[in-house]
């Protein structure tokens, strides 16, 4: 192996085979269908210099091709990945980008738009560019709007695809970047080798428990972000039971934070509320300090205002940490707090308004506790202006948590007046084996709670979003639920094109009403 390691040169890593280029380190690693090692004569022909991989794969590979090639072997691959990309790539706890990670169950891809948008407003005055990696996009750029995007295929890559992303990051002038982390990519190890300079938390509620199994697990998983070994300052959301238990496992410095009202002796809370056009004013205040900071979001609801909290408190502990020097100071901060407004940023599929009149919103809203959260902040306007019924459209997705359906289909019914049950990417599952899932809680929760709600069964949903706008007057109010940012639904590995922001503002101007320019319909 030394004369191997004497006469071979390591330029970069790939875990998909089609990614392989001339001088890469070929991870492979054994999937549910294959193993990496299964493709070495392809990665070979493409030019990988050397594979790391466990035992099964060293034998596959010595089988297929001898010794031609360098082989590393290690009982755990996806462990050993990010490590040997950070040799490779550099990418070390003091190497720029400084990172900003989000994790909870909702609210990660706002609040890391939010994040973007203030280190943007503090880094491109001195010409540093900043990045974003999520559900979304990855994006790079001085700033959101002159960013060079990617389209996302999951929430966090793979890890020797972060080290390789870091790597550009560096080489297009970025100081800081925000990213999502999924609790996936936590259990698979795809932030191996990563450090954040702050890591943040938003809410634990039930999801993904078709991977995790249980709540504790899930929970388990999230908390592995909030570790000094991985984390050098966490701010955590302490507005539920998850927040306050994660806030006292985490290591290395924590930083609370209350956006409920109800959190007593946290670090910053959020104090004086009020009405802000479509969006919120508020205060933080330090609780050490006594400073109190001004700021407003653009986007509706009261958890906009929890993600527009913790992405100023997560900038701010970075800008007061001595170990780890910002591009920008403390006062920075403060300053495009209060005065610069990014907050009033828009984040694609995400309380999303099409429309004022009628009201017609598009949101990503997949998940029981994410429903409440949305329904009640487009509920609240309605009470408070009198206006008239709330239509929804909602799916769920195939082969994910089934247990969640039928609370789903309870929750629309109990806070909507008209309710569309559709489909959201029924994957391989078939499509009203997933309806009568939301449909079963939807008629139990009427005929229990003796509710009027309109129900409707509406297929495909090009045609459901053309029904809920034919329902609608002016005073009405129209939510889309579930999809978002998506453009098509996978449907048996059939992509369909669908944007429901476009199919939204198409319906709803084939019916000549107005909608927002800027909205990101088509």
């Amino acid at each position: 192996m030394a004369d191997f390691a004497d006469r071979t040169e390591i330029t970069g890593a790939a875990m998909a085979p089609d990614r392989v280029e001339p001088g890469d380190l070929f991870v492979a690693i054994s999937g549910a269908r294959a193993h990496g090692a299964d493709f070495i004569d392809k990665v070979i022909s493409r030019g990988a210099a050397a594979v790391l991989t466990d035992a099964a794969g060293v034998t596959k590979i010595r089988e297929a091709i001898g010794y031609r090639i360098p082989v590393i072997e290690v009982a755990a691959v996806r462990d050993a990945a990010g490590p040997a990309a950070a040799v490779i790539y550099g990418t070390t706890a003091s190497s720029d980008p400084a990172l900003f990670g989000v994790t909870g169950t909702n609210g990660k891809t706002t609040t890391t738009y939010f994040l973007r948008s203030l280190l943007s407003t503090l880094l491109e005055p001195k010409q540093k560019s900043t990045g974003l990696i999520g559900t979304i996009e990855i994006a790079a750029g001085p700033s959101p709007e002159t960013s060079e995007r990617i389209a996302s295929d999951m929430t966090t890559p793979e890890a020797v695809a972060l080290h390789k992303l870091m790597h550009e990051f560096r080489s297009k002038n970025v100081a800081a970047a925000a990213m999502e982390v999924s609790s996936h990519a936590i259990s698979y190890q795809r932030i191996s080798g990563l450090y954040y300079d702050v890591a943040g938390f938003t809410n634990l509620t039930q999801d993904h428990l078709d991977l995790h199994g249980t709540m504790e697990e899930y929970f388990a998983a999230k908390a592995g972000l909030f570790r000094r070994s991985r984390t050098r300052t966490s701010v955590i959301t302490v507005d539920d039971a998850a927040g306050h238990r994660m806030a006292a496992e985490a290591t290395g410095h924590v930083v609370t934070l209350s956006t409920s009202g109800q959190a007593a002796q946290a670090h910053w809370e959020v104090e004086d509320t009020a009405a802000e056009g479509l969006g919120t004013a508020f205060t933080l205040t330090n609780r050490h300090t006594g400073e109190r900071i001004r700021t407003s979001t653009a986007l509706p609801g009261d958890f906009n205002v929890s993600n527009a909290a913790l992405a100023a408190v997560m900038v701010l502990e970075a800008a007061s940490d001595p170990e780890r020097p910002q591009e920008f100071s403390r006062e920075d901060v403060v300053e495009a707090l209060e005065s610069k407004q990014p907050f009033h940023v828009q984040v694609p599929g995400r309380m999303q308004v099409i429309a004022e009149t009628p009201a017609a919103i598009v949101d990503f809203a997949h998940n029981p506790d994410a429903m409440i959260r949305t329904l009640e902040a487009v509920r609240k306007p309605m009470q408070e202006q009198n206006r008239g019924k709330l239509i929804l459209v909602i799916g769920a997705a195939g082969e994910r948590d089934a247990s969640k359906r039928p609370t789903m289909g309870a929750i629309a019914v109990r806070m909507a007046d008209h309710v569309i049950i559709s489909d959201d990417d029924p994957h391989g599952e078939d499509p009203a084996e997933i309806r009568a899932g939301l449909l079963e809680g939807a008629h139990d929760a009427i005929t229990t709670g003796g509710l009027e709600t309109v129900l409707e069964e509406i297929t495909p949903r090009g045609d459901a979003i053309a029904a809920a706008v034919a329902a609608a007057g002016e005073e009405d109010t129209i939510l889309l639920a579930g999809r978002g940012h998506e453009d098509h639904q996978d449907v048996a590995g059939v992509r369909v094109a669908i944007d429901d922001r476009a199919e939204l503002a198409a319906q709803l101007k084939a019916r000549g009403f107005t909608t927002l320019t800027g909205s990101g319909a088509a």
